[in-house]
Parts: C-alpha cells; structure tokens; sequence
C-alpha cells in the first residue's frame, strides 16, 4: 500500500504563489489588437482618409521631382542655347563672351577682339576659299577680247560670248556651292565641321585675348608660393608659347564632347531606338564629360572661362553631377 501523508503537509505543498503583472505584453501585436483598432481598420472612411492622405503626398513628391529636374536641366543636353542649335542647323553664330572691361564692349554687344566664327564648308574649305577660287576661275575662263583686231571683230557676237560665260559661271558657282554646303553633307562631315568651330570657339590660342583666367587664391599657401616665384626673380605668369591651335584644353575637350553627344543622341531619339552599342557609347560620352566637368570646375569655378563655357554650350549641374539611364 502507498504511504499515508498527512493533510497539513499536503496543504503546505500546495501554497499558491503570488501573480505578478508585466509591465509589457507577453503576445505579439498581431493578436493584440483591440476592438477599437478593428474597427478603425473596417472604417471606410477612415480608410478612404488614408489613401487620400498617400495620394496627395505621392503627387507632392512627383512635383517636386520634376521642378528640381526641370531646373537642373537634362543630363545629355543640359539647355538649348543658340550654339547648341547651330550644330544642327550648320548656320554659323556670333559668340559674345564675357569681356575683361565693360567699357570695352561695343554695341554689339560682342567684344572686338573675339574671333568671327566664318562659316565652314564640306570637304575642309571656307566661305573664303570657294570665293577667291570661284573670283579666280571666272578671270581665266572669261573670253578674250583684243583691242588691236577692233575693226575685224563683231560687236554682237563679243556680248553673246560675255552673257554665255556670265551664265556658265553663275550655273558652275551654284553646283559648287550645293557640292560644298554642310547641308548636303553626311552626318560626320557635319561632326567634323562642329568640331572644328569648337575649336577655334572655346580653344585658348583665342580665348586668352579676351576671357582672364582665374585669380590666384589668397590663401596662406597660394601667397607663400607668389613670395617664393618673386625672390626668384621669375614672372607671376608665365605664358608657354602655343604651337597650332588649342585642341587639348578642357573647355575644348568638353564642347567637342558636346557635340558628339548631341548627335549620337539624335539618331537614338529618331532612328537607333534598338541600337543598344550606341547607347552604351553615349553613357560612356557622357561620363567622360562630366569627370572633365568636374576638373574644370575645381579649376575655373567662378572664373570667366567656365562662365563663357557654361552660358555657351547651356550645361547645368545634371551634366556633371546627374545619371543617366
């Protein structure tokens, strides 16, 4: 038989310990919810407060994105200037840059030492050019008249041979001017001739006549390093003399860059919606513009050359700072 316990130790056994509350909630907050937030949950109205609520801010965020795109500008073309258009129409501009002296400026508003852009041609030739050699082809193409066979010669047939060569020239001069205009040219002539009014636009062997570089830093080490240039007995600025023509500054770099990017984006736009190769190359044009931007930014920030560079080709913050995709 079991052995036999006694009832008041039993009862000791038994003792009932004291219940003490949390201070948090033992079950988790998917089933601790109360009929209050049930029924806020199943409110319609409630509900429809929400998605009004989301929808106003969702529309809020779509505004302000586009009013700070639209004012940082389109990463490929920054803004439309009237340069950026000539490369399409091929029409020659007058560029005004930033003069040294207000005074100096005409009333042209163009400062009389910056260079005239004269208007380029097909196959490397100027307006110039095709002038003198079309002056030159009508002087040895033109009959001959001798004073000295006066008497034997017939006035009729002397005006008939002059009104043939007048017309001959006129017929030749236009099919040279339709063979050697940029508006029959293929696309590259028309990069090539773009590039080259980059060049002599934005190249220093012409800029240095008339835009001032950057000043010289007043900090302790910039002063330091004038002192230093002055008890040598050299000149604060030493100027190299150039050989040619300025084809490997920034500015330049970056407006022929412009011009590439313009025209590979152009044929993406109208004809290469698929052609995946030339929209690799235009990201790759596009990244290597703005590490240039950036450089000359560090450089010329302030200075009358990046605002000549900046106002010219209409480059924003988005061409140097942006993505594209």
């Amino acid at each position: 038989m079991p052995p036999r316990i006694d009832i008041v130790e039993s009862f000791a056994a038994l003792k009932v310990q004291p219940v003490v509350k949390r201070s948090f909630s033992s079950t988790s907050s998917c089933s601790a919810s109360t009929v209050a937030q049930r029924r806020r949950h199943q409110d319609p109205y409630a509900l429809a407060q929400a998605r009004a609520r989301r929808a106003a801010n969702l529309s809020r965020q779509e505004v302000i994105r586009t009013e700070r795109l639209k004012a940082s500008g389109d990463p490929v073309r920054g803004i439309p200037t009237p340069f950026l258009q000539s490369f399409n129409t091929i029409r020659p501009i007058t560029i005004s840059p930033h003069p040294a002296d207000p005074s100096s400026q005409t009333s042209t508003g163009i400062h009389p030492t910056a260079p005239s852009d004269t208007s380029l041609l097909n196959h490397f030739l100027r307006t110039t050019d095709l002038s003198n050699s079309l002056t030159r082809s009508e002087s040895l193409s033109a009959p001959l008249h001798r004073p000295s066979l006066r008497n034997t010669s017939d006035p009729q047939r002397e005006k008939d041979a002059t009104r043939r060569h007048k017309l001959e020239h006129d017929t030749a001069a236009e099919a040279m001017q339709r063979l050697t205009s940029l508006t029959n040219a293929s696309s590259a002539d028309r990069t090539r001739a773009n590039i080259q009014r980059c060049i002599e636009t934005f190249g220093r062997h012409n800029t240095d006549s008339y835009l001032r570089p950057k000043p010289v830093s007043t900090s302790p080490r910039g002063s330091d390093l004038l002192n230093a240039e002055a008890a040598q007995g050299s000149d604060l600025i030493t100027n190299t003399p150039r050989v040619g023509p300025d084809t490997g500054s920034s500015e330049v770099q970056i407006a022929i860059l412009t011009a590439k990017i313009n025209t590979l984006a152009d044929f993406l736009e109208t004809r290469g919606r698929k052609d995946k190769v030339n929209a690799r190359n235009l990201r790759l044009l596009v990244h290597r513009r703005q590490k240039l931007l950036r450089y000359l930014r560090k450089k010329e920030r302030g200075g009358e050359r990046w605002k000549h560079l900046i106002e010219t080709l209409g480059l924003t913050e988005a061409t140097w700072m942006g993505e594209i995709k």
